[in-house]
């Protein structure tokens, strides 16, 4: 009872009202119950009686009406003594002109009207505490939607209680914080995005300056060089586009298909030369697209950074295989390279838009986004991503997917 209580504020709104109105009525009875008695012990006891022309008494009986009509007399029943019954009539008392006649209490507190004043009153009395609570919050919430609305993102309301307005400014600071953090995450990716497209843009132009067609000894490698930037530009490009959209898209449904995982990490694996281990050949529900995207982000972050000695193909593995995760079945996706590996205090930050580790920034092809990429792609399909060691040295990148049940 308490709990529905404090959870629905028109339930305590009417209860105030009512309780209220109970206590005036209560206090009404009792007024009128304490003037009737009065009345009654101001008032001796009255009863009929039948005399004879000699004084004796022929009957009596309690003066109580046996009829008491809306007009003409009133009349009582006397039993005699010789068992006759007989009916006496006396006529109603005339009122006074212009008058009314009144009980006492009615005429003590003004009447009618007067009892409605006590009634508003109580009411007014009873439900303004209550009423001024919720118009404060309301208040507060109005102050701080205005506030967020001039401009000031980082505004937020109180939360009090747990009725409707609490639900109601909670779920206000929830959109509010929604709303700030897209904001900061879409002036965050601009500006990142502008800082790191005049890396190649500035390479471009000055190996357009440096290109000297009368020493064919320079134009390949400069052709090359120009070649190379360009295609980090249309990836860096291309990142961005794919990180906006799926920022502002973070309420809407992926297109999901049954999607073979070995088939696609063998299409990727071949394209970049990496070794595909398969202990399990799970299936999971994903937008292909997006999955595609993960598994090609891992394997050239695993080539870009972590080749260590011997050839592509031996230095970069991929591992698919299915585990129990809190009792739901999930794929496993584990990409090791022989590289220098992670510091473990940076494991987290990898995973942040535009984060490089230390000296990575010139490497080929590195523009930062593609772990961000990594780890939104796992998360909106209910998984996730997380950074190891690797036994023996390099760095291990574990994805996990919920799969697909029937």
């Amino acid at each position: 009872m308490k709990n529905i209580l404090s959870r629905h504020l028109y339930i305590r709104i009417w209860l105030a009202v009512v309780s209220a109105v109970v206590v005036l009525a209560l206090v009404a009875a009792w007024l009128w119950q304490l003037d009737k008695e009065r009345d009654r012990a101001e008032r001796p006891g009255r009863e009929i009686v039948l005399l004879n022309e000699a004084g004796e008494v022929l009957g009596q009986a309690p003066a109580k009406p046996t009829r008491r009509p809306g007009h003409g007399p009133v009349e009582f029943q006397v039993t005699t003594r010789t068992g006759e019954t007989v009916f006496v009539q006396l006529p109603r008392p005339s009122r006074p002109p212009g008058g009314s006649r009144e009980t006492p209490w009615m005429a003590q507190t003004g009447g009618f009207v007067g009892m409605l004043v006590l009634v508003a009153l109580a009411v007014a009395l009873g439900t303004y505490p209550v009423v001024r609570w919720l118009t404060k919050r309301l208040e507060a919430l109005q102050s701080g939607v205005e506030r967020w609305g001039e401009g000031d993102l980082a505004a937020r309301v109180p939360v009090n209680g747990s009725d409707e307005v609490a639900f109601l400014a909670e779920r206000f600071n929830v959109a509010a914080g929604r709303v700030q953090a897209l904001v900061q995450s879409h002036k965050t990716l601009l500006a990142n995005a502008s800082h790191e497209l005049r890396s190649p843009l500035a390479r471009i132009r000055m190996g357009l300056e440096l290109l000297d067609p009368t020493d064919p000894a320079k134009v390949g490698a400069q052709r090359a060089e120009i070649a190379r930037n360009i295609a980090e530009l249309d990836q860096l490009i291309d990142e961005i586009l794919l990180a906006s959209r799926m920022d502002s898209a973070d309420n809407q449904p992926l297109q999901r298909e049954d999607i073979d995982l070995t088939g696609l990490a063998a299409e990727e694996c071949a394209r970049t030369g990496a070794h595909l281990q398969v202990q399990a050949q799970p299936t999971v529900q994903a937008d292909a697209r997006l999955l595609r995207r993960l598994i090609r982000n891992l394997l050239e972050n695993a080539r870009r950074h972590g080749q260590g000695q011997g050839a592509i193909g031996t230095s970069v593995e991929l591992r698919l295989d299915q585990v129990l995760l809190a009792g739901v079945p999930h794929a496993r996706i584990t990409v090791d390279d022989r590289g220098p590996g992670v510091p473990a205090h940076l494991r987290d930050r990898i995973f942040e838009p535009f984060y490089r580790l230390s000296g990575a920034s010139e490497k080929e092809g590195g523009v930062g986004l593609g772990l961000a990429l990594v780890r939104t792609i796992a998360l909106k399909h209910g998984g996730g991503v997380r950074c190891e060691d690797r036994p023996g040295g390099g760095a291990r990148f574990v994805v996990e997917l919920p799969l697909t049940t029937h």
